[in-house]
Formats: C-alpha cells, sequence, structure tokens
C-alpha cells in the first residue's frame, strides 16, 4: 500500500535556488575555452542534476584529468562569483514553502558547501539548517537511489512516505528507483518529456507545489478504505 506523505524531498539547484541557468552558461562557457564545445542542450543532458564527480569524470575522458581539474576549478571559482552577482530563488519557491505544512529536507548533487554559498545568499539555509543531504554523503550519485535513500533515513520516515520534487532527468529516475513520488519542475531547463514517468507530477509553476501535494495526500486518504475492503 502507497503510504500518505509525510516528507517533501527538495532538490537544491534549479527547484530552490535559480542556479541551473547560471551552471549550464559557464559550462558552455568553459567548454568552448577548454576544448569541448557544448550546447546549452548537451549540457542539460550531461550535466544537469548530476554530482561534480560525474561532471569530473565526463569531462576527464573527453580532455584528459589535467584539463579536467582545470575546468573543475574554473567552474567553482566563476559559479561562485555568478552566484554572489545574480543568484536567486526559483520563483514562487518562498510562497511555496510558507504553504506547505510537512516536513522538508534538502538532498542535492551538490556539495554541502556550494548548497551553505547559494542557500545562504538567497536567505534560504535556516528555512533547511540540520536537513541538507549532500551526494557527498552516499557512494553513488543520482540517477542511483542512494541520496533520497539516505535523506529519508535520516528524516526518520519510510521512503514510500516521501515525495521528491525535482527538476532534471537524473533526479526524477533516482526519485522512483527509491520507491519515491515525484513531482518535476518543469520551469527551468530540462524539457517537461524527460521528467514524465510512473509515479510522477510535472508542474510549471511552484507556487502550485503545496495544492498538488495536498490533492495528492487526499487522494491517498481516499483510496486506503477502498484498498482495505
Amino acid at each position: 500500500m502507497i503510504k500518505p506523505i509525510e516528507l517533501v524531498i527538495f532538490d537544491c539547484d534549479g527547484v530552490l535556488v535559480d542556479s541551473e541557468r547560471i551552471a549550464a552558461r559557464i559550462q558552455v562557457a568553459l567548454g568552448a575555452e577548454l576544448g569541448w564545445p557544448l550546447t546549452e542542450a548537451e549540457v542539460v543532458d550531461r550535466f544537469i542534476g548530476r554530482s561534480h564527480a560525474a561532471i569530473h569524470e565526463q569531462v576527464a575522458v573527453q580532455l584528459g584529468p589535467d584539463t579536467a581539474a582545470v575546468w573543475a576549478a574554473r567552474f567553482e571559482q566563476l559559479h561562485r562569483e555568478a552566484v554572489d552577482a545574480e543568484l536567486a530563488p526559483v520563483d514562487g519557491l518562498p510562497e511555496a514553502l510558507d504553504a506547505l505544512t510537512l516536513p522538508t529536507c534538502v538532498a542535492s548533487s551538490g556539495s554541502h558547501d556550494k548548497m551553505r554559498h547559494t542557500l545562504g545568499r538567497t536567505g534560504l539555509y535556516e528555512r533547511f539548517a540540520g536537513r541538507i543531504h549532500s551526494s557527498t554523503d552516499v557512494s553513488r550519485g543520482k540517477p542511483a537511489p542512494d541520496l533520497f535513500l539516505h535523506a529519508a533515513q535520516q528524516m526518520g520516515v519510510d521512503p514510500e512516505a516521501c515525495v521528491v520534487v525535482e527538476d532534471s532527468q537524473p533526479g526524477v529516475h533516482a526519485a522512483r528507483a527509491a520507491g519515491m513520488r515525484a513531482f518535476g519542475y518543469a520551469g527551468g531547463l530540462t524539457p517537461a518529456e524527460r521528467l514524465e514517468g510512473p509515479d510522477t507530477v510535472v508542474f510549471y509553476d511552484m507556487r502550485r507545489l503545496p495544492n498538488l501535494i495536498a490533492e495528492r495526500q487526499s487522494a491517498l486518504h481516499q483510496a486506503v478504505p477502498a484498498h482495505r475492503l
């Protein structure tokens, strides 16, 4: 039986903070500079939703480990500068958080240092302090389920009672692999069709999220008596 929702797990980049456009722009520029020309669509397909380690591995295969190290260092520097200059919460996110009544946490492919920076710059860090989980906490990043299962365990909630809010294809795949329902936010860079799939609700306006979760919760409650019969 699918359990009622007890926990909402948020990805960070592209879901809480509008950082994916910044990251994609920088990756395209670095590719042109260092010898691996990439379009924004290719960056989304290869990099968005994946850990720094997974991106580093791809660059190393393409350009060699020395260039991959330069790429990573340059990305960290340029990303930090851009975050300081222009980062904002995802449109409608603060209102969505204010309206949610369920417990929440963060589970992101980004490092803890990166999330302290991005969430701190946007005034969101204190909303999640003590409930932030990174791919660096587990052995495998998204699309493996490890990070979401780790977050659920740390929060003391059964995976079947969790929903995940994601904006990337690896993220929604990881949620499904963890046995969790997903809400795919299609207001960013990833096309909606890449988020669609079993146990996934695709939406475009973050302000709708609380109502969508409430509707799913209500449907679950209505289904329980019939299931028990």
